[in-house]
This record gives C-alpha cells, sequence and structure tokens, in this order.
C-alpha cells in the first residue's frame, strides 16, 4: 500500500525554485534536500547566506533512491556530500558549512568561545522546546490536548524571546540561532489558522523578531508555494502523516 506522505510536489516552486535552478551545475558539495521540509530549510539558509557553491538536489524521502540511502542510511533530508564524505543532521551541516567555508561571510556563529556555547544553549532549547511543542500542537486531535500543546509553545517561544539580543537574537548579525528556529516562524501560518496560536499572545518581543526573520532574503527565497505545503500540513493536521518526526510524536519520543 503506497505511503500517502510520498504523494509530495515533485519541487520547489514559487522563490525557491529559482535558487534551486542557479544550483544545478556539478560542484564539491552536493545537498540533498526537499523542498517542504523545515529541516533542509535551515541548512539551505546557511548556504544562501554564506553564498556557498553547491549542486542543489531533490530527493523525495519516501522514495529513497539507492545512492542516497548509501551515503545517508537514515534515509533523511537534509543530507551533504562533501569532499567524498556524506553528512546529515540539519544543525550539524550548519556548523560543517561554517567550519569548512571559513572565507565565506557572514560568519552564523560569534568567534567568541563563550558567545559561541551561549548559542549553542538556545538552539539546543529550539531542538528540545520549541520544534516538539509545535509538532504536539499541529497533531493534537482534541481540545484539551490542543490547549496542552498551545501553552507549550507559548512557554518555549517565550522563554527564547526573553534573551532575543534585537533586531536579531545574538544582536546585530543573523546567526544560526536565528537560522534553527526560522523554519518553524515561517510555517506557524498552520497553528494560527488551525490551533489558535497568536504571535501577539507569546509577546512584542516575539511578534517583532518573528517578523524581521521571516523577512529575511535567505529565508523568504527557500521557501515555496504555500498551497504545496498545505496538502502535507493537513496530513499533521488530522494527525495521518507518517514521516520519522510524526511517528515521534505519536509515541512520545525525541523527534530524530
Amino acid at each position: 500500500m503506497s505511503i500517502p506522505d510520498a504523494q509530495i510536489f515533485p519541487h520547489a516552486t514559487g522563490p525557491a525554485e529559482a535558487v534551486v535552478a542557479k544550483h544545478q551545475d556539478p560542484q564539491e558539495l552536493v545537498f540533498y534536500a526537499g523542498w517542504f521540509c523545515p529541516y533542509v530549510q535551515r541548512a539551505w539558509i546557511t548556504l544562501e547566506e554564506k553564498e556557498i557553491p553547491y549542486q542543489y538536489k531533490e530527493v523525495n524521502p519516501y522514495k529513497k533512491e539507492k545512492h542516497f540511502l548509501d551515503i545517508n542510511p537514515k534515509g533523511l533530508v537534509p543530507a551533504v556530500e562533501y569532499k567524498g564524505k556524506a553528512i546529515y543532521e540539519s544543525l550539524i551541516i550548519c556548523e560543517l558549512l561554517e567550519e569548512a567555508y571559513p572565507d565565506h561571510k557572514p560568519d552564523i556563529l560569534p568567534s567568541d568561545p563563550g558567545s559561541r556555547a551561549i548559542a549553542r544553549i538556545w538552539v539546543d532549547h529550539i531542538t528540545k522546546a520549541v520544534v516538539p511543542a509545535f509538532g504536539r500542537l499541529v497533531q493534537a486531535q482534541t481540545k484539551e490536548k490542543q490547549d496542552e500543546a498551545r501553552q507549550d509553545v507559548y512557554t518555549a517561544l517565550r522563554k527564547f524571546a526573553n534573551e532575543i539580543k534585537g533586531p536579531y537574537f545574538l544582536g546585530e548579525e543573523f546567526s544560526l540561532v536565528d537560522i534553527a528556529i526560522a523554519p518553524w516562524i515561517v510555517r506557524d501560518y498552520v497553528i494560527q489558522e488551525y490551533r489558535g496560536f497568536r504571535r501577539a499572545d507569546v509577546s512584542e518581543a516575539w511578534e517583532n523578531y518573528a517578523k524581521l526573520v521571516e523577512k529575511r532574503q535567505s529565508v523568504v527565497e527557500t521557501q515555496s508555494e504555500r498551497k504545496y505545503l498545505n496538502d502535507i500540513y493537513g496530513r499533521y493536521l488530522r494527525d495521518e502523516a507518517q514521516s520519522e518526526a510524526a511517528k515521534a510524536i505519536r509515541a512520545g519520543r525525541a523527534i530524530p
């Protein structure tokens, strides 16, 4: 029996389609992506911010080709091939790009070790608190579960918002912390329209920050048209999605 999630529109659209078209030539770095995936968008934003040459290859993670599984046994996007090595996990890829291409600016992590550590603390908060709460809210089916998950989202975002230095999280420079949360900012229309979430109910600081991040050029240009995302999120909203993330949320496990 076919998996409904496999019926994904086959390529990026809108601003993202134009970016993909510019990155079809072979390069030292090959970027295996899925236009729809928030984790992919993290790595993609980093590539675009730093203007690193890369070849874009679209992958449907529900119809995995042998070569992709050879380089990434987990079968998840994003992944990159870099100098014969296969690297996966979105945040690890972002840090690889920072370290492997030091001449490509801007830097996405501070040069000071203490400040780098603080940035990683807040990236960890996004991973462990913000993203799982967002997923639980999307997939919750009863009012009680939705109310509980919505409060979890508000709590996680308020804690984050209280530490925003302005205009970006660490101050003037756009950083890995902003990159890590940006894909969920641009997808929060789903929980606004269907789960009663309001940015203003987090805090004014969050509302202003979210508006700024979603307008960043690299964030805008790595997005496809919403109408193609709606089919995907419809399955999450009905708690029918079969992605590894959806299964983990459903089972109360950490997102892989």
